[in-house]
């Protein structure tokens, strides 16, 4: 997703892979659909290889937004609200709501379908 939440490229896969073995793909992914890309935030979960992988691979500089030192209770997270607000956007969608999808390149035209619904209602 850019800045704004617009959903910029998405891959959806099976549930049995972990995020760390799914990010052995983003190098290719990233660099052919966004060539223009140069910062990516990512979560905890892409810490490691991924972070020295990025820059070399294609240019881009991957930061990782994690919890603030010493931080208690809950915290919005710097720039993850733009992610979990998109999710919620495009979980207005019933199609989305729930996972009905048999197939992973279903589920991924379901997701750019609705988020072209989303940009329309934006543009309008």
């Amino acid at each position: 997703m850019d800045t704004l939440g617009n959903l910029l490229r998405a891959w959806v896969h099976e549930a049995d892979l972990s995020d760390q073995a799914a990010a052995a793909w983003w190098p290719t992914l990233v660099c052919a659909a966004l060539p223009r890309l140069r910062l990516l935030w990512a979560d905890g979960g892409y810490r490691g290889w991924l972070e020295e992988a990025l820059p070399r691979v294609c240019g881009v500089t991957l930061q990782i937004v994690s919890k603030l030192a010493g931080q208690t209770g809950f915290v919005v997270q710097p720039r993850r609200w733009v992610v979990e607000r998109t999710f919620a956007w495009l979980g207005r969608n019933r199609r989305l709501a729930k996972d009905y999808e048999e197939l992973p390149e279903c589920a991924e035209t379901w997701l750019y379908l609705a988020s072209i619904r989303l940009l329309l209602r934006q543009l309008t």
